[in-house]
Protein backbone atom coordinates (compact mmCIF):
# COMPACT_ATOMS: atom_id res chain seq x y z
CA UNK A 1 0.00 0.00 0.00
CA UNK A 2 1.54 3.12 -0.79
CA UNK A 3 1.35 6.34 1.23
CA UNK A 4 1.61 9.00 -1.28
CA UNK A 5 -1.20 10.65 -1.26
CA UNK A 6 -3.00 11.48 -4.62
CA UNK A 7 -2.65 14.83 -5.73
CA UNK A 8 -4.73 16.12 -8.52
CA UNK A 9 -3.31 18.59 -10.87
CA UNK A 10 -5.64 21.37 -11.45
CA UNK A 11 -4.63 24.24 -13.77
CA UNK A 12 -5.13 27.61 -11.71
CA UNK A 13 -6.03 29.44 -15.08
CA UNK A 14 -7.29 26.75 -17.57
CA UNK A 15 -9.44 24.60 -15.00
CA UNK A 16 -13.35 25.76 -16.27
CA UNK A 17 -12.81 25.10 -19.76
CA UNK A 18 -12.65 21.21 -18.88
CA UNK A 19 -16.82 21.54 -18.65
CA UNK A 20 -19.03 23.47 -20.66
CA UNK A 21 -21.02 23.97 -17.14
CA UNK A 22 -17.95 25.77 -15.83
CA UNK A 23 -17.47 27.64 -18.77
CA UNK A 24 -20.96 28.97 -18.30
CA UNK A 25 -20.26 29.58 -14.76
CA UNK A 26 -17.14 32.02 -14.95
CA UNK A 27 -18.83 33.67 -18.25
CA UNK A 28 -21.52 34.23 -15.56
CA UNK A 29 -18.96 35.90 -12.88
CA UNK A 30 -16.81 38.01 -15.61
CA UNK A 31 -19.63 39.75 -16.53
CA UNK A 32 -19.21 40.80 -12.67
CA UNK A 33 -16.06 43.19 -13.80
CA UNK A 34 -18.51 44.84 -16.61
CA UNK A 35 -21.23 45.69 -14.15
CA UNK A 36 -18.61 46.56 -11.56
CA UNK A 37 -16.84 49.04 -14.02
CA UNK A 38 -20.10 50.81 -15.02
CA UNK A 39 -20.68 51.04 -11.37
CA UNK A 40 -17.40 53.21 -10.87
CA UNK A 41 -18.30 54.86 -13.91
CA UNK A 42 -21.44 55.79 -12.17
CA UNK A 43 -19.40 57.37 -9.09
CA UNK A 44 -17.69 59.72 -11.30
CA UNK A 45 -20.34 61.06 -13.02
CA UNK A 46 -21.21 62.14 -9.60
CA UNK A 47 -18.02 63.01 -8.62
CA UNK A 48 -18.21 65.50 -12.18
CA UNK A 49 -21.74 66.73 -11.20
CA UNK A 50 -20.75 67.47 -7.57
CA UNK A 51 -17.67 69.26 -9.35
CA UNK A 52 -19.81 71.83 -11.31
CA UNK A 53 -21.07 72.17 -14.78
CA UNK A 54 -17.71 72.30 -16.71
CA UNK A 55 -17.23 69.27 -15.17
CA UNK A 56 -19.77 67.49 -16.07
CA UNK A 57 -20.00 69.03 -19.74
CA UNK A 58 -16.40 67.07 -20.19
CA UNK A 59 -17.88 64.18 -18.69
CA UNK A 60 -20.70 63.65 -20.72
CA UNK A 61 -18.47 64.66 -23.96
CA UNK A 62 -16.41 61.68 -22.49
CA UNK A 63 -19.36 59.69 -23.01
CA UNK A 64 -19.62 60.07 -26.33
CA UNK A 65 -16.74 58.75 -27.63
CA UNK A 66 -16.62 55.45 -29.69
CA UNK A 67 -15.07 53.99 -26.51
CA UNK A 68 -17.57 54.78 -24.45
CA UNK A 69 -20.14 53.58 -26.80
CA UNK A 70 -18.88 50.27 -26.83
CA UNK A 71 -18.25 49.97 -23.42
CA UNK A 72 -21.38 50.77 -22.72
CA UNK A 73 -22.85 48.04 -24.77
CA UNK A 74 -20.60 45.50 -23.32
CA UNK A 75 -21.24 46.62 -20.14
CA UNK A 76 -25.28 46.35 -21.20
CA UNK A 77 -24.99 42.94 -23.07
CA UNK A 78 -23.10 41.95 -19.30
CA UNK A 79 -26.07 43.11 -17.18
CA UNK A 80 -28.85 41.34 -19.33
CA UNK A 81 -26.72 38.15 -19.43
CA UNK A 82 -25.79 38.35 -15.83
CA UNK A 83 -29.61 39.11 -14.68
CA UNK A 84 -30.94 36.24 -16.96
CA UNK A 85 -28.70 33.71 -15.45
CA UNK A 86 -30.01 34.95 -11.83
CA UNK A 87 -33.21 34.42 -12.41
CA UNK A 88 -33.07 31.46 -14.07
CA UNK A 89 -30.92 30.25 -11.22
CA UNK A 90 -33.91 31.62 -8.22
CA UNK A 91 -35.55 28.15 -9.20
CA UNK A 92 -32.73 26.46 -7.80
CA UNK A 93 -31.76 28.64 -5.01
CA UNK A 94 -35.24 29.59 -3.45
CA UNK A 95 -37.63 27.04 -4.07
CA UNK A 96 -41.20 28.46 -2.90
CA UNK A 97 -43.16 25.81 -1.34
CA UNK A 98 -47.17 26.36 -1.08
CA UNK A 99 -48.48 23.61 1.51
CA UNK A 100 -47.32 20.15 0.43
CA UNK A 101 -46.44 21.69 -3.36
CA UNK A 102 -43.72 23.44 -4.61
CA UNK A 103 -44.20 26.04 -7.63
CA UNK A 104 -42.61 25.07 -10.52
CA UNK A 105 -39.25 26.58 -11.54
CA UNK A 106 -40.71 28.07 -14.71
CA UNK A 107 -43.51 30.16 -12.25
CA UNK A 108 -40.63 31.40 -10.26
CA UNK A 109 -38.24 32.59 -13.39
CA UNK A 110 -41.25 33.90 -15.14
CA UNK A 111 -42.05 36.57 -11.96
CA UNK A 112 -38.60 37.59 -11.95
CA UNK A 113 -38.92 38.13 -16.24
CA UNK A 114 -41.93 39.83 -15.84
CA UNK A 115 -40.95 42.11 -12.43
CA UNK A 116 -37.97 43.02 -14.97
CA UNK A 117 -40.25 44.01 -17.40
CA UNK A 118 -42.88 45.87 -15.73
CA UNK A 119 -39.70 47.79 -13.95
CA UNK A 120 -38.01 48.55 -16.80
CA UNK A 121 -40.65 49.59 -18.83
CA UNK A 122 -41.39 52.35 -15.22
CA UNK A 123 -38.44 53.42 -15.00
CA UNK A 124 -38.30 54.14 -19.29
CA UNK A 125 -41.70 55.83 -18.90
CA UNK A 126 -40.69 58.30 -15.81
CA UNK A 127 -37.60 58.67 -18.18
CA UNK A 128 -39.70 60.50 -20.59
CA UNK A 129 -39.19 57.89 -23.42
CA UNK A 130 -42.49 57.10 -23.68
Amino acid sequence: MSRRPLVREVPPTSWFFRHPRYMRYMSREITCIFVGAYCVLLVFGLQALAAGPAAYDGFLLGLKSPASIVFHLLALVAAVYHAATWFNATQKAMPLQIGEDFVPGNVISGAHYVAWVVLSFGILFLAGAF
